[in-house]
C-alpha cells in the first residue's frame, strides 16, 4: 500500500471515530459551522485548514464511510453555508468599510488584506470565485469587495459560482474518492491541482503586492523635495 493510501486511510479511520462521538445531526452541524464561520466570522484566517479545503474533502470521505449520512444532504448543505458565509462577509465590508478591515492590527492579517485588494482589482467578479480555493482569500475577498462597493448582483452571481464550485465540488471529490476506486486517483489529482493553483495565486499575489510596494518606494524617492537634501546645509 502506498503512503498516501496509508495517510487518507488513517485519516478516514479517525473521522469516522470522531463521527461515532457526535452522531449524525452534530455531524452537519459542526461542519456547516465551521465552512459559514470560516467567511462570515473571519475564522478562516486562524485556522484556514480547519475551515478549508481538507474539511471538505474529510466530511466527504466520512459520508461515505458511514451508511446513516447522506452525501447530498451534506453537498447541499455546505454549498449553502459557504454562499451565506460570504455574503454576510460582503455586506459587513459594505456597510463597516474600509474601518472594518483597519481595526485588524495583526501583520499577517495586514498582509492577507493588501494582497487581497490586489487580487481582487486584478480580477473583479472572477477573484471571488477564485479565491474560495486560496485560504486568506476566501475570508478576505467578499469584505474587501464589499468595501470596493461591488455590484451587489454581480457579486451575488459571482458567490454563487465559487459556493457550487468549492463547497460542493470539493465535498463530492471526497466522497466519490473513497466511495468509487475508480475516481480515486482522478480525486486526488483533482485536489492536488486545486492546491496547486491555490499556491501559484498566493505567490502571485505576493509578487505582485511586493513590485506595488517598491514602486511606490521609488516614486516617493523620486518626488522627494530638493529641499530635504539641503536642508543639513
Amino acid at each position: 500500500m502506498r503512503a498516501d493510501d496509508i495517510a487518507a486511510s488513517s485519516l478516514q479511520t479517525d473521522l469516522i471515530g470522531f463521527f461515532e462521538g457526535l452522531g449524525p445531526f452534530l455531524f452537519y452541524a459542526v461542519v456547516l459551522f465551521l465552512v459559514f464561520a470560516g467567511t462570515a466570522l473571519l475564522l478562516g484566517v486562524f485556522v484556514p485548514f480547519v475551515t478549508g479545503d481538507s474539511l471538505l474533502f474529510a466530511a466527504g470521505l466520512t459520508v461515505a464511510a458511514h451508511p446513516d449520512l447522506n452525501i447530498v444532504v451534506l453537498a447541499v448543505g455546505v454549498g449553502i453555508a459557504a454562499f451565506l458565509g460570504d455574503q454576510i462577509g460582503f455586506l459587513i465590508g459594505r456597510h463597516a468599510g474600509r474601518d472594518y478591515l483597519d481595526k485588524r492590527k495583526s501583520i499577517r492579517f495586514q498582509q492577507a488584506i493588501r494582497a487581497s485588494e490586489t487580487f481582487y482589482a486584478r480580477y473583479g467578479w472572477w477573484s471571488v470565485v477564485v479565491a474560495r480555493f486560496v485560504p486568506f482569500g476566501r475570508v478576505i475577498i467578499p469584505v474587501v469587495a464589499g468595501v470596493g462597493r461591488m455590484n451587489y448582483y454581480r457579486f451575488l452571481s459571482s458567490n454563487l459560482v465559487g459556493a457550487l464550485l468549492w463547497g460542493v465540488g470539493l465535498t463530492l471529490i471526497g466522497f466519490f474518492a473513497a466511495s468509487i476506486p475508480g475516481v480515486k486517483s482522478v480525486a486526488y489529482i483533482i485536489a492536488a491541482i486545486v492546491i496547486a493553483i491555490s499556491i501559484i495565486a498566493g505567490v502571485r499575489t505576493w509578487r505582485d503586492d511586493r513590485s506595488a510596494s517598491i514602486a511606490a518606494t521609488d516614486d516617493a524617492e523620486v518626488h522627494r523635495s530638493p529641499s530635504d537634501d539641503t536642508t543639513a546645509d
